[in-house]
């Protein structure tokens, strides 16, 4: 009869009973569900940020949080990239990534063509 040679490998920590501790995170499945699907706040990306800045374009806490809410709104019916068109300015925001990618005036978005967009939210 052959004999097996049954080696440890030596990547793999050796383990006692009851010694077996648990990564995984201590929430319930709804609760991680919950945090999932919970409106984000925006970010704005450095790109966006320094077109908002050289274009001198002054967006209020009231309207980023009625931005914000539109967004997440889109992201709940699925919109994942979004050109958003407000009264001064036109921005393209990752619903996915609840992620504002660009910003400019509206005046320069009039003749522009926008690709690669799922959804528009038009504010007033």
């Amino acid at each position: 009869m052959e004999q097996l040679n049954i080696q440890r490998l030596q990547s793999q920590p050796q383990l006692r009973p009851g010694q077996l501790k648990q990564s995984v995170p201590k929430q319930s499945f709804v609760e991680q569900l919950n945090h999932a699907l919970a409106p984000q706040p925006l970010k704005v990306s450095k790109h966006a940020t320094e077109r908002l800045t050289e274009r001198n374009i002054t967006i209020s806490e009231a309207e980023w949080a009625h931005v914000t809410d539109k967004v997440n709104e889109a992201k709940a019916k699925g919109i994942r990239d979004s050109l958003v068109l407000m009264d001064q300015a036109a921005l393209i925001i990752s619903a996915k990534n609840s992620t504002v990618i660009t910003a400019m005036d509206r005046t320069e978005a009039k003749d522009q063509l926008f690709t690669n967009i799922d959804g528009t939210i038009i504010l007033s």
